[in-house]
């Protein structure tokens, strides 16, 4: 099969089907159905707001940050897809075991599984996997790879909406976790394979006479220690951070703060899928922008237009606003995280791809789940989310200010 295949088609694009199913279920279907299920649990085990986000943060800090590492340092030594299955096994598992918590203690002991199992089954062994297999459509690759974490993300607040109404949230949870575990694990055993090498085939199924590795990409072959020194690094990681923070802050407390706002939670999951679904169009332009300008630029420009929109907000009693918040918001969301390979290849090559993208994803996991749980104490203290979305949408101004000042060829000159 495997040579047939690649004689029609290059096997990479099975590749990105494999990290698209990923994306799909164990990010966007968990990160963005889950805030689907926080009224239910405030309401049926009378959690806080802070409350239903600092599992996931207390999760972040136990095993996001040592895994993380470990992940990337793993995923160099042994291949992705190893690391993959083993994440796809903790997701599935933790939430069929959600279905039966009772206590505030379960829910944050099965957040920090969910969490190990998204750290090694999500953004970063995805991203390593489909930056292995394309150079010169790398962009693209990543762009389609990424499509579905969007669609998920479009299809989550409604199918968990129909589970919990129709099952129960507790259901819904086993539901959930038993999908991803049919669908995933065989996609991971008889579709992935870690690097065109596995195969005997090069990047972009080029010919091995013409592989000349002198691109951006693969140029600069950084080791770890060199790469932290440089301000690249810190720029990528202070820009990553507070703008992925403000996606997760946003996405985490929307659903709440459209009920708040007097909308039905099912008209606030279709204004959340509308914001999902606007991504989907970001994602794909994105990734040919990126093919085409500098990355970085194209990074700066959506996380800033991401920012402004956090201020529409503050009007979004009115429908008009919500929507026209949902939109920019959405779209510019669609650049979140398949930009951040990008541009960290771009600067520091692909040698240690793996161990440096584990330390600026741990450091903008820290924004991820840290910035929701500070939203959710800023309502519980004042009961409204002004001034969240104020602070929110400064921070991630000043993160695509960081992103802009990248300079990829200050890098070059470190190597030279």
């Amino acid at each position: 099969m495997t040579d047939a295949s690649s004689a029609r088609i290059f096997y990479g694009w099975w590749i990105v089907v494999a990290a698209f199913l990923n994306l799909f279920f164990a990010v966007g279907i968990i990160f963005y159905g889950f805030p689907v299920f926080y009224p239910a649990l405030a309401e049926s085990l009378g959690f806080t707001r802070a409350q239903l986000t600092q599992g996931f943060l207390l999760g972040f800090l136990i095993v996001g940050l040592p895994f993380g590492l470990v992940a990337g340092a793993v995923i160099d030594r042994l291949g992705a897809r190893v690391v993959i299955l083993a994440g796809l096994g903790l997701v599935g598992t933790s939430l069929v075991l959600m279905g039966f918590m009772t206590k505030l203690w379960h829910y944050e002991a099965l957040c920090i599984t969910e969490v190990l199992g998204y750290v090694l089954a999500g953004p970063i062994a995805n991203q390593v996997l489909v930056t292995h297999w394309f150079e010169a459509r790398r962009g693209r690759a990543m762009g389609y790879a990424y499509l579905g974490l969007g669609l998920g993300g479009v299809v989550a607040p409604l199918l968990v909406n129909y589970l919990i109404l129709n099952f129960g949230w507790r259901h819904s949870f086993e539901i959930l976790g038993i999908l991803i575990m049919l669908v995933l694990i065989p996609v991971g055993i008889g579709v992935t394979r870690s690097s065109p090498a596995d195969l005997g085939l090069l990047p972009d199924g080029a010919d091995h006479s013409a592989l000349i590795h002198n691109g951006p990409a693969t140029a600069n072959a950084f080791e770890v220690n060199t790469a932290i020194r440089s301000r690249n690094f810190w720029f990528i990681l202070a820009g990553s951070t507070l703008v992925v923070g403000a996606i997760g802050a946003v996405t985490q407390h929307f659903i709440l703060f459209a009920k708040d706002q007097g909308y039905s939670i099912a008209i606030a999951s279709r204004f959340f899928t509308g914001l999902l679904a606007a991504s989907l169009g970001g994602r794909v332009l994105v990734g040919y922008l990126a093919d085409r300008f500098q990355k970085k630029n194209t990074m700066a420009l959506f996380y800033g237009v991401l920012s402004l929109s956090i201020l529409l907000l503050s009007s979004s009693h009115r429908p008009a606003m919500i929507w026209g918040f949902v939109v920019l918001f959405g779209f510019s969301m669609g650049a979140d995280y398949m930009l951040i390979p990008l541009v960290t290849a771009e600067c520091f090559g692909t040698a240690s791809l793996g161990k440096i993208l584990a330390l600026i994803i741990m450091g903008y996991s820290l924004g991820q789940w840290g910035a929701p749980w500070i939203a959710g104490r800023i309502f519980d203290e004042r009961h409204s989310y002004e001034l969240a979305w104020n602070i929110i949408a400064m921070a991630g101004l000043a993160g695509a200010a960081a992103i802009f000042a990248i300079s990829p060829r200050s890098d070059k000159k470190l190597t030279s």
